[in-house]
């Protein structure tokens, strides 16, 4: 017999999406924290520019953080909110002492490269088990991060 959560979904499915929110949330927090440190410690001529960008990239990854944990609340699960969690969880690895913009902005694509299959992975859980709450938010972060690719891609070079 299959049992529906509060808000009419499967509860195994949505517990197997609440897990992987979670996954996501542990590498957001990383990816933040990552891009707080680069805002604050860039130094060179691009200063003003990075500063700003970066600054712009943690306010979001703050905001898509926020939406995670309440998404995977709203689903009727805890979300994950310790460091050690997050330390244990996240594929994304620690950037300390980054100065230098492009080192940053490799760091950043590295995060997304692991940020996007995770999100790629939960559009396609939420799109089978009818989550379109979880579906709507993974396609809005997937189309705004391959733009940020291109983009942060483009100012290296590449």
């Amino acid at each position: 017999m299959r049992t529906q959560n509060r808000i009419g979904l499967d509860t195994e499915a949505s517990q197997t999406i609440a897990k992987k929110l979670n996954e996501l949330l542990a590498n957001y927090q990383v990816f933040y924290m990552n891009s707080h440190g680069f805002h604050w410690n860039i130094k060179g001529e691009d200063f003003f520019e990075l500063h700003l960008k970066f600054e712009e990239l943690y306010n979001d990854s703050l905001v898509k953080i926020d939406e995670i944990a309440e998404r995977v609340l709203t689903l009727g699960f805890v979300p994950l909110h310790t460091y050690s969690d997050y330390s244990e969880v996240s594929k994304i690895g620690e950037a300390k002492n980054v100065t230098r913009g492009n080192e940053a902005i490799q760091e950043i694509l590295k995060g997304y490269e692991v940020l996007l299959p995770l999100e790629r992975e939960l559009l396609d859980l939420s799109g089978k088990s009818d989550d379109e709450g979880t579906n709507a938010l993974m396609s809005d972060y997937i189309r705004e991060q391959e733009k940020l690719v291109w983009m942060y891609s483009a100012y290296l070079g590449q």
